[in-house]
C-alpha cells in the first residue's frame, strides 16, 4: 500500500525544528523527520509520547533476576544440594552478584529486540533515502496527504517560509 506525502529539504536545524512545530500545531499530519544527527527538542515538536522501552528494560530485568534467584535457589536448595564448606544451602547473599549481571544482560539484550521490533528494523530491510545529504548536513520534514484539506501548493509556501531548500511529492511505500 503507497501514501502520497510531501518532503520538505532543509539545511539547518532551527528550520526544520521551526517547521516541524508549525506544522503540529497546524494539524498537519508528520510522518517522520530525518536529521543527520539528534536534534534537541525534535521530538516535542513532533508531539511524540515517551518511549516505552524503559518500561520493557525493566520488566525484562525485573524478569531475568527473578528467574536466575528461582533458578539458583531450586539447583542448590532443592534439585542437587551439596553441602560447601558447611554454608547453608539456600544462601542468597552468595547469589547477588550473579543476579545482577543476569539481570543486566536480560535488560539489555531485551531492549535491543524490542527497539528493533517497535521499529520494525528487520533483517534485511532497505532503507528509505529521501536525500543523499540527509545523512550529511540536510534535515527532511515528511509530512502525509491524509486528506482533501491538504492543499500541495499552499503546504509547500508553508515550508517555503520556513527556508525549505527544496519541496517534493512523493509516492511513499507504507511498511507493514
Amino acid at each position: 500500500m503507497n501514501r502520497r506525502v510531501l518532503i520538505g529539504i532543509f539545511d539547518s536545524e532551527d528550520a526544520v525544528l521551526q517547521a516541524t512545530d508549525s506544522a503540529r500545531r497546524r494539524g498537519l499530519k508528520i510522518v517522520d523527520v530525518f536529521a543527520p544527527y539528534a536534534v534537541h527538542g525534535l521530538d516535542n515538536a513532533m508531539g511524540l509520547e515517551r518511549s516505552k522501552l524503559p518500561w520493557v528494560c525493566f520488566a525484562l530485568g525485573l524478569f531475568g533476576a527473578s528467574f536466575k534467584v528461582w533458578f539458583e535457589y531450586w539447583t542448590t536448595a532443592s534439585d542437587w544440594p551439596i553441602n560447601v564448606g558447611g554454608k547453608p544451602w539456600n544462601s542468597l547473599p552468595a547469589f547477588v552478584p550473579i543476579t545482577f549481571e543476569v539481570m543486566v544482560l536480560f535488560a539489555g539484550i531485551s531492549t535491543v529486540l524490542a527497539f528493533f521490533a517497535m521499529n520494525r528494523l528487520w533483517p534485511g530491510r532497505r532503507p528509505a533515502l529521501l536525500d543523499p545529504r540527509v545523512t550529511n548536513d540536510r534535515f527532511a520534514l515528511v509530512l502525509e496527504e491524509d486528506d482533501a484539506t491538504f492543499v500541495v501548493e499552499e503546504i509547500e509556501q508553508f515550508l517555503k517560509e520556513y527556508h525549505a531548500i527544496r519541496v517534493e511529492e512523493r509516492e511513499q511505500e507504507v511498511a507493514a
